[in-house]
């Protein structure tokens, strides 16, 4: 018993000092009972090994039968709380707006560029992002607090300690946690009026154009080419805006890519990925830590002005962000007719 006590408390302070979330405490201490209990099951009465497990298989039986009760009796209580909070807590309306809501969204609601009207477009309009890591991260938070009435999230990563210097989302709590869940849960409890819908798992081929197909604008924070080029691949045959950005170290860029409304694709502007010694990754080059959320919030504004139709959007334009040296500069960029993705179909659009 004393050994097996000694070790189920190294097993929870080595977690807790690595930070590993409770619920993967208790797995691995129940993976250790499960093989405790095996012994006594496989050795023989009297063998020294059972000896030192306490000797009875009985005893550790009623361990388990005492866990298990303790066990039912906490998510008892955790489905009771939740039952009373969904009860509680304020309902998206569809339609028109409660109170609660106008007072929220007073501020952007006698903005002579949106209005009711524009409120009412951003409470209708459904947006997916890919990833919710640094570009995610600030991107979601301000498309929620704006009133984006159903927002998508799709993201295979968990939530890891290095994250937590840029990604602003996420919090020390919800180290080990998918992504997806940690951003969802920081949406709906800053705006209990939005719908939050999380994938946790990887964008591939096979789903992306049936997940496109349900949103109205994608956004795309991801990091690395592959899913960038997928993403323009599908946005330009479903026909969906995109807004894409992308950081390294000091720099940040971001740019509407809609070619049935004249501009190019992604592709038009990089056609090949680069060599990949070129474009080190975050963890390989660094990146200081509140560019994501310059660079994400501009991907924010964007989406807003492209949703009510206020201002002059992006599109056509490469927008550059240089932290280091505090400069920006805005690029030019036109259609390719002999892009491989969209053929230069801005070039017709515009015409």
């Amino acid at each position: 018993m004393i050994m097996v006590g000694a070790m189920i408390a190294a097993l929870w302070g080595i977690g807790a000092a690595m930070k590993t979330p409770t619920s993967v405490r208790w797995n691995m201490i129940s993976i250790l009972l499960v093989g405790v209990m095996a012994i006594h099951v496989a050795l023989p009465d009297g063998h020294p090994l059972r000896m030192a497990l306490g000797g009875d298989a009985r005893l550790w039986g009623l361990v388990f039968a005492f866990g298990f009760i303790v066990w039912g009796y906490r998510k008892l209580l955790q489905n009771l709380r939740a039952r009373v909070r969904q009860r509680d807590e304020p309902k998206p309306q569809q339609g028109s707006f409660s109170d609660a809501e106008l007072d929220r969204y007073a501020r952007h609601i006698i903005l002579r560029e949106l209005g009711g009207p524009g409120q009412k477009a951003l409470k209708d309009a459904k947006i997916l992002v890919i990833g919710a890591g640094g570009l995610g991260a600030p991107a979601l938070q301000y498309l929620a607090a704006a009133g984006v009435g159903t927002i998508g999230v799709i993201d295979d990563d968990l939530v890891e300690n290095a994250n937590l210097q840029r990604q602003v989302i996420h919090t020390d709590r919800n180290i080990g946690l998918p992504k997806t869940r940690s951003a969802a849960e920081a949406m709906t409890a800053q705006n209990p009026f939005i719908t939050v819908r999380p994938y946790a798992r990887r964008l591939t081929e096979q789903i992306a154009a049936d997940l496109f197909a349900d949103y109205d604008l994608v956004l795309d924070g991801t990091d690395n080419f592959e899913t960038r080029y997928l993403v323009n691949q599908t946005a330009v045959a479903t026909k969906t805006p995109l807004i894409a950005a992308a950081l390294t170290q000091w720099e940040g860029q971001i740019s509407l890519y809609d070619p049935q409304r004249g501009t190019p694709c992604y592709a038009c502007v990089f056609p090949n990925a680069p060599d990949p010694a070129l474009v080190p990754s975050c963890a390989e080059a660094g990146v200081i830590g509140p560019l994501p959320g310059v660079i994400g919030a501009m991907m924010a504004v964007e989406a807003i002005k492209l949703v009510t139709g206020a201002g002059d959007g992006l599109g056509g334009r490469l927008m550059i962000y240089d932290a280091l040296y505090a400069q920006t500069r805005t690029i030019a960029i036109k259609p390719r007719t002999d892009c491989q993705v969209c053929g230069g179909q801005g070039l017709h659009a515009s015409q």
